[in-house]
């Protein structure tokens, strides 16, 4: 008798759907929140919305401000370092874990998902257009840090680096657009390196990795930042000149 899918909360619903628009980039950073209109777009009451908003500022993806409400949260760069330390013990242990415990065959599979993911870039990077492409690379990205927990054997490291995950990808996706190449091996050579069954070396290209994505989002954020301050700039010349 096949297993029941497990039965979802209408909050847990939200919660899904509402990460879901932060991750894809239709909700950007700073984009306020209301209650009431997420409700209605998805056809449910406000109180499971609000507990949804909870579960996600919680973790980091919203804010709540005076004067402002709720908006996706706008990350500094003392938030993004401090959440890199953060990930970087979390899938170092992952990876020295998965170099030790993996089987040949979830080797093979991770060897598989890295060269899938270099494929995956490369078409949104063609395309950078594509908002849904770049959702479904990631998505993918993602899928592929969390199995390496999985096969490292740890439930509890497996959903940490989870939460993690969707933080990072959430501040990715709005610099995206103006990422660099990342070539057409890389993720290809990271998985190889975690293959290899070297704990030592499995530590070092996943400690690589994650320090070329803080790099990114940083310079993502400092580009950010400047067209905030030339908007602020000129609206201040603006009411200088009336």
């Amino acid at each position: 008798m096949a297993a029941r899918a497990p039965v979802i909360s209408l909050a847990g619903r939200a919660y899904l759907r509402i990460r879901d628009q932060i991750l894809k980039g239709d909700l950007a950073v700073g984009t306020v929140l209301s209650r009431r209109k997420l409700a209605q777009a998805l056809k449910i009451s406000v109180p499971p919305v609000t507990e949804a908003l909870l579960q996600l500022e919680s973790e980091g993806l919203i804010e709540s401000k005076p004067r402002v409400g709720t908006r996706v949260r706008i990350p500094t760069r003392a938030d993004v370092e401090d959440r890199c330390v953060v990930r970087e013990a979390l899938e170092s242990q992952a990876a020295r874990l998965f170099s030790v415990r993996s089987t040949p065959a979830e080797r093979s599979e991770l060897r598989r998902m890295g060269r899938q993911v270099d494929k995956l870039y490369a078409c949104s990077e063609g395309d950078p257009g594509d908002r849904n492409l770049l959702f479904s690379a990631n998505t993918y990205h993602m899928a592929l840090h969390l199995r390496i927990a999985e096969c490292a054997r740890s439930p509890a490291l497996r959903d940490a680096i989870e939460k993690e995950q969707v933080l990072v990808f959430s501040w990715l996706f709005d610099t995206a657009a103006q990422r660099h190449t990342l070539g057409s091996n890389y993720h290809a050579q990271l998985t190889a390196a975690l293959a290899k069954g070297s704990l030592t070396q499995a530590d070092a290209a996943i400690r690589h990795h994650i320090r070329r994505g803080l790099k990114e989002v940083l310079a993502g954020l400092e580009r950010l930042q400047a067209g905030e301050g030339g908007w602020r700039r000129k609206r201040r010349q603006r009411g200088a000149s009336k």
